[in-house]
């Protein structure tokens, strides 16, 4: 067996000790009750209302995960992360933003939970959490990857345009930075997607291509095909020639489903692309 996968399986097995730090008593307790019930492998040492009470707990506990508030009175959940050594714990943030933060979090492929919390949502949370967790411990690389990962979610959320220079992939035993200039086009296989950057490069995620789409709405992504997004900027051509094709700069032609053709000109027109 790979020994990346004895790690995981071994982690699932183990029990983990966590904090809740969100200014809601109802919140607070609401999820430390649904953890009880629905998450034995998670065992909540400690409950605070704000930052300062969180450190105070982290102080005097040996804590592996924080289910943190990221919107809180005086102290928010990213000026209370700067205070503290956030590598050494795993993060699962807690929102009621459903669209510009929910986007932000999944574009940085980061452990979260949307207010008010379903206890599915929280198993499905919580086992995503000690995956990545684990991973992050094993992998000195994987625990960089994630650390840049909690500053481009900060740019992200404070970003007045909701966009980013780069995201996070997630992959079959980690993540990966991938910045949006290197992206060409993106096209699905099955539960995954196939990333193609420049250079050759090719990236497997673990995420489907409608989870993609929802993440690169931008003006230069468009889903041309039910299997295919690609980046306007890498867009060489069009043919219409017994069907209809992008030809992309690194000489990949990609089909174009009918009904997409009509919105895929007008894109590119309003993109300020040529083509013929």
């Amino acid at each position: 067996m790979n020994p990346a996968v004895l790690q995981l399986i071994v982690g699932m097995m183990k029990q983990y000790n966590a904090i809740i730090i969100d200014d809601e008593k109802n919140i607070r307790e609401a999820l430390s009750i649904l953890l009880k019930q629905y998450c034995p492998e998670i065992h909540v040492c400690g409950i605070a209302a704000s930052g300062a009470e969180g450190r105070n707990l982290l102080e005097n506990n040996l804590v592996d995960f924080i289910f943190l508030d990221i919107s809180m009175p005086k102290e928010d959940g990213f000026a209370f992360l700067r205070s503290i050594p956030s590598n050494n714990y795993g993060v699962i943030f807690a929102t009621a933003f459903q669209e510009h933060a929910l986007k932000a979090l999944k574009a940085n492929a980061i452990d979260y939970l949307l207010k008010p919390v379903n206890p599915f949502e929280l198993q499905d949370a919580v086992r995503k959490a000690i995956h990545h967790h684990e991973l992050r411990k094993n992998f000195s690389d994987i625990r960089d990857v994630y650390i840049q990962s909690l500053h481009n979610l900060q740019e992200h959320l404070q970003s007045k345009e909701g966009q980013v220079a780069s995201i996070t992939i997630p992959e079959q035993f980690g993540f990966r930075l991938v910045n949006l200039s290197e992206l060409m086009y993106l096209q699905a296989d099955n539960n995954y997607t196939m990333l193609y950057l420049t250079g050759d490069r090719i990236i497997t995620a673990t995420k489907t291509l409608g989870e993609f789409e929802k993440i690169l709405e931008s003006p230069e992504f468009f889903r041309i095909h039910k299997s295919t997004i690609i980046n306007l900027n890498f867009l060489a051509g069009y043919s219409s020639f017994q069907g209809n094709y992008a030809d992309m700069r690194n000489g990949t032609r990609l089909d174009i489903s009918r009904r997409k053709v009509p919105e895929f000109r007008e894109r590119v027109k309003n993109y300020s692309i040529s083509i013929d």
